[in-house]
């Protein structure tokens, strides 16, 4: 197989150039480069112009990459930029005479006349930087491909990675101007106004929809609580209402309970038979009726859950952009943040908190980058266990890490007085909280704050929508007959269906 030899080994050598091979040699624009660099050192505006758009190694000249190397450092360091302070640089760290002398120098600044279309050349330079990249990175990836002893999948991991680093590391968004920016905004608004509102997905619960307008694109939603609350049996229902009612594509990464698992609580939501019976199969011949027409919906909706445990950060970037990208996933969950792991990020010199923070802070890049809201499960401390009153969460109860409120653009918690052993809300009218639960939005970047109560339906394990006239006396009668086998004690969760107590399977 011809292959064409690569500049670098695992990581971008800089000593090292793309060899000439059968006559072809490495893609580069070398007048360009020094038609750059000249107009770099004698006019200042070259120097704004594309600052932020080359790296050193985007040069094929290593001379070249010295020379960019030395203006960059002068700039960041806000000294002046000519041919005397870039010859004296040079002289200091002892490259002068690599990069051909002063007399290369100003050969460099005899070729321009000015930096016009300096930006042009800048992104040709660029390209061609990204075509050495994938011509290096394709060869590793078929050099690899030849070791029998390596995973596939983790060979596959590998190469998108290396395909999405230099994506990202040189396909760099510029700044748009006003105009054209409003312009967006009135077609975004002209949008809304036609979906009566909705600006974004809709999660099938009427007053959080009203509130939020939906979950919006590139989002960082965050849903805590303590075990037992709710916190899964809340996006499980939410996954539910968007694929099935709303054909939105829903991607569930849970990292404590499995695929089969959590399937099996939405089957138990769509056909109103308890998992208890689910799992033991003990079913009426009208309950295997009901089972068989219901799950229908179920098994055609647009759900993909993955139940790898551990998850690194950097593996769910990888698996999210696979499914955004093949199977078109609008909103991405995460079961439960605190599960996560830093993986390839993790340098190891950082404790837990600046790891929790670290992947708090890419949750949010990834909703920015795929442009879909990402909605991440979270613990909260004992400290509202410890608490008088109400037990209401607040914000300092987040566990592990203050950077969770600050990168999230919602959080919000989820609240079941009945849980406490509470027969009333803390309210004025002391309405009755039997068989509810709350929804509170106690930060939110671009909407108001509000406490929206849901109906919470225990032996499903299900939330919807608290209807008008809704009465503790109808859903205690409603629910008696599987409250007193399944949940005896509001205070503490028994067993779920599965065989596992709040700790092990938090709703």
């Amino acid at each position: 197989m011809e292959k064409t030899q690569s500049f670098t080994s695992k990581k971008v050598d800089n000593s090292k150039i793309i060899s000439l091979e059968k006559g072809k040699i490495p893609p580069q624009a070398v007048d360009l480069e020094e038609a750059v660099l000249g107009a770099m050192m004698i006019d200042k505006k070259g120097i704004d112009d594309v600052i932020d758009i080359l790296h050193p190694d985007a040069f094929y000249e290593i001379k070249h990459q010295e020379i960019y190397r030395v203006i960059y450092d002068l700039f960041q360091e806000s000294k002046p930029i000519d041919l005397l302070t870039v010859s004296n640089a040079l002289r200091k760290n002892a490259k002068l005479d690599l990069i051909g002398g002063d007399f290369h120098l100003i050969r460099l600044t005899q070729k321009v006349a000015s930096s016009a279309h300096i930006e042009f050349h800048a992104r040709i330079i660029l390209q061609k930087y990204i075509q050495r990249r994938l011509i290096s990175i394709s060869s590793d990836i078929i050099e690899n491909a030849y070791d029998e002893t390596a995973d596939v999948f983790d060979l596959l991991d590998n190469a998108e990675a290396k395909l999405f680093e230099v994506t990202q590391g040189n396909l760099k968004k510029s700044s748009e101007g006003a105009s054209e920016l409003v312009k967006q905004a009135l077609t975004k608004i002209q949008e809304i106004s036609n979906k009566e509102g909705m600006s974004g997905l809709a999660t099938g619960f009427t007053k959080l929809d009203a509130i939020t307008s939906g979950w919006q694109p590139s989002d960082l939603i965050i849903i805590a609580a303590r075990p037992g609350m709710g916190k899964t049996a809340f996006v499980i229902s939410m996954a539910k209402n968007m694929a099935i009612d709303f054909n939105h594509a829903v991607a569930v990464f849970s990292l404590e309970m499995s695929s089969v698992q959590l399937i099996t609580r939405m089957i138990s939501s769509e056909t109103g038979l308890t998992s208890e019976k689910l799992r033991k199969g003990n079913l009426e011949a009208h309950e295997w009726e009901q089972l068989n027409v219901k799950v229908k919906r179920l098994s055609d909706a647009p759900i993909f859950i993955d139940d790898t445990p551990s998850l690194s950060i950097f593996d769910l970037r990888a698996k999210a952009r696979r499914l955004v990208s093949q199977h078109n996933v609008r909103i991405i969950v995460v079961d439960y943040l605190q599960l996560m792991t830093a993986g390839n990020n993790n340098k190891g010199g950082g404790n837990r908190e600046q790891e929790i923070s670290m992947i708090s802070r890419n949750l949010k890049a990834l909703a920015k980058e795929l442009e879909v809201p990402v909605i991440a499960l979270s613990q909260l401390s004992r400290a509202v266990e410890t608490r008088g009153g109400s037990k209401r969460p607040l914000l300092s109860d987040l566990r592990e890490s203050g950077a969770i409120e600050q990168d999230a653009d919602i959080v919000s918690f989820i609240f079941r007085p009945e849980y406490y052993g509470m027969t009333e809300w803390d309210d004025d009218d002391h309405t009755p909280c039997e068989g509810q639960g709350e929804f509170i939005i106690a930060k939110h970047r671009n909407g108001g704050l509000d406490n929206i109560r849901l109906k919470f339906t225990g032996h499903l394990a299900k939330f919807s929508d608290l209807e008008e006239g809704f009465s503790s006396e109808f859903q205690s009668s409603m629910n008696t007959d599987f409250a007193e086998d399944v949940f005896p004690d509001t205070r503490i969760e028994p067993k779920d269906a599965f065989g596992m107590g709040e700790d092990d399977v938090p709703f």
